[in-house]
């Protein structure tokens, strides 16, 4: 795994902001906050797969120890990833919000949930044995 070093938390702390900002501006230039919603998607949507880690019993003699708990956790973080592209379109499907309010909020959105993995990528811890 690369090492993470200070140019790269500043880095993706700027990528992290530029996508809240996306996000933000998506609801105060056209007064429809309903893209508020695809943040809390993105920042909910690692928990289930950092509770099934943790719930899932390795083993080093059966490889395939808690492999359901994980594909269940991996299931959720996908239905809330594809929730938060999905919403800002049905929504604009809808008319409740505009289309370069729905652009903006997809591509903060998805930013945002880029950051996340980054962040998970560079900061893994490695395992020995």
């Amino acid at each position: 795994m690369p090492a993470a070093g200070l140019k790269t938390i500043i880095a993706l702390s700027f990528v992290l902001a530029v996508g809240f900002l996306l996000v933000i501006l998506s609801c105060a230039l056209w007064k429809a906050y309903y893209p508020l919603l695809v943040v809390a998607t993105y920042v909910l949507a690692p928990i289930p797969n950092w509770i099934c880690n943790h719930c899932a019993n390795p083993d080093d003699f059966v490889e395939s120890s808690g492999a359901a708990v994980l594909d269940l956790g991996r299931f959720c973080t996908g239905f809330l990833v594809m929730m938060g592209l999905a919403l800002p379109v049905v929504l604009a499907n809808s008319a409740i919000i505009t289309v370069p309010a729905m652009i903006m909020s997809v591509i903060g959105g998805l930013l945002i949930y880029g950051t996340i993995i980054s962040f998970a990528m560079f900061f893994q811890e490695e395992q020995d044995f």
